[in-house]
Order: structure tokens, then C-alpha cells, then sequence
């Protein structure tokens, strides 16, 4: 595979590490319990195979939960089972909402000011 940073595509040493790139699946969930922990997600998505990692984003001045994470599986198939098996599902009292998470957007580079 051609190393071309504008598309996207990487280099690989080996097919191992070509293997693990193109099947890695991040994850959003949405409108989790503001109760859920990173461990009571992990469990959730847990039943779809092994989870890589998992974290609920938290506001920085309260460090309370925003009510969405991100779940990532080292395996394609086993994020595609997971979103058909929980997305509209009732999780911690709440219909959860998965999808496969998209790229972030681009931020500014610079100080706080237009100066």
C-alpha cells in the first residue's frame, strides 16, 4: 500500500500491522446514563467481543459525564454486531444510540484570541 498522507492511506511493514489498522471500529454511543462508568460500558459491549477500549466523555470543570462515549473492538465484525445488537437497545434505563464513529473535525491551530 502506497504511503499518501492527503488520502488517508499508510504504509505497512508487515501484514500484521496492515491486518489490525483496516480492522480496527471505533464506536459513538449516545444518550448513555449519566451514571455509567468506562467499566459499565465495556461490560455492555463486552457481550460482542473484546473490547479495546472504552471511555465516556467528561465535561473538564465538573468531570461529570456528557451522556456519550466511545467503544472501540480490534475487530470489525465484532463493531458491526454490536451496533445491530445495542443501537436503539434500553441500556442503564436509557435507548442507547450507536453508530460508527466519524473522523474528528479539524481544529483551528493557534492561541485563545484573533490576535
Amino acid at each position: 500500500m502506497l504511503g499518501i498522507k492527503g488520502l488517508g492511506l499508510l504504509a505497512f511493514d508487515d501484514v500484521d500491522s496492515q491486518r489490525s489498522w483496516i480492522c480496527k471500529m471505533k464506536l459513538y454511543v449516545g444518550n448513555l446514563s449519566y451514571k455509567m462508568t468506562d467499566a459499565d460500558l465495556a461490560t455492555a459491549f463486552g457481550a460482542f467481543g473484546d473490547v479495546a477500549s472504552a471511555k465516556i466523555i467528561t465535561d473538564r470543570e465538573t468531570n461529570r459525564s456528557k451522556g456519550f462515549g466511545f467503544v472501540e473492538f480490534d475487530d470489525k465484525q465484532q463493531g458491526e454486531a454490536a451496533i445491530e445488537g445495542l443501537n436503539g437497545k434500553e441500556v442503564s434505563g436509557r435507548s442507547i444510540v450507536v453508530n460508527e464513529a466519524r473522523p474528528p473535525k479539524p481544529r483551528p491551530q493557534g492561541g485563545r484570541g484573533r490576535f
